[in-house]
């Protein structure tokens, strides 16, 4: 890019940099003084129970769950605000119209953030762990529909699926196998093809991964009254999904600007 910046440019410009920030926090895992702690005393067979709540919470909420989900905001206004956004990016095009949707995304971010943290935190409190799986990942999905909402995107055919679970995989992945899920999801931005998975394979994937980064936090949340710090922990893994979902869901609609432009 030379000379003046157009607002696109300079929009894509600071994402690329929050991009890149991330990507950086995911070069390598660093293990917690807390997990460290409490490697020793999770018992071994817990990390394939949280394997077996994570996959079986995805696969009732993708059959049964989602119109239960969409009770709890607003979709039909959620299209409509895009709509709205859409054409002002359109006719002033400004970096203020063009920040509305990521406003908005991250409005709805913070209110899920909180619906996690204060549920983990109960629950923790009365030592419930494993129960709190299926919540939750009922929370992290609604978040991320209202994300995608937010940018113009939909989540129900199976490739939006297949987006979804992958993101979900890639922001609780390092090394490498970030680096992988990464590659993955860009080349599906920019030229719109997944390679071959079954839905099955991908959400005992994301599942995995889930339950890797939680396994000490849902051990510990099932003690009662400390398990509260256990649970505190939900909100910041809600956290790190959620600035992923937005990261690439704002990658979909800035490329798609660019596109049109």
């Amino acid at each position: 890019m030379t000379g003046k910046r157009t607002p696109l440019e300079k929009e894509w410009l600071k994402f690329t940099k929050q991009e890149q920030a991330f990507a950086e926090r995911h070069r390598e895992k660093r293990e917690s003084r807390l997990n460290r702690t409490l490697e020793n005393k999770a018992p071994k067979k817990l990390q394939g129970t949280l394997d077996t709540a994570f996959a079986k919470a995805f696969a009732l909420i993708f059959d049964k769950g989602t119109g239960v989900i969409e009770k709890t905001y607003q979709k039909e206004k959620l299209e409509q605000d895009y709509r709205i956004n859409e054409y002002a990016a359109g006719v002033r095009q400004n970096r203020k119209t063009l920040k509305a949707f990521s406003r908005k995304a991250g409005k709805a971010g913070t209110v899920n953030l909180l619906m996690s943290g204060v549920s983990g935190v109960g629950l923790g409190v009365l030592g419930i762990g494993l129960p709190d799986i299926a919540l939750f990942t009922g929370i992290m999905l609604k978040g991320i529909y209202e994300t995608a909402l937010n940018y113009g995107y939909t989540y129900e055919s199976a490739q939006e699926r297949q987006f979804i679970l992958r993101l979900i995989h890639g922001a609780v992945s390092y090394g490498e196998e970030f680096l992988e899920e990464e590659e993955t999801l860009n080349h599906y931005i920019q030229c719109g093809t997944f390679p071959t998975a079954e839905t099955e394979e991908l959400i005992n994937r994301a599942a995995r991964g889930l339950s890797g980064e939680l396994l000490y936090m849902k051990f510990l949340q099932g003690i009662p009254v400390v398990g509260a710090v256990g649970g505190a922990y939900d909100a910041v893994y809600m956290r790190q999904i959620m600035t992923y979902a937005e990261l690439k869901y704002r990658r979909r609609f800035l490329q798609k600007a660019f596109t049109a432009s």
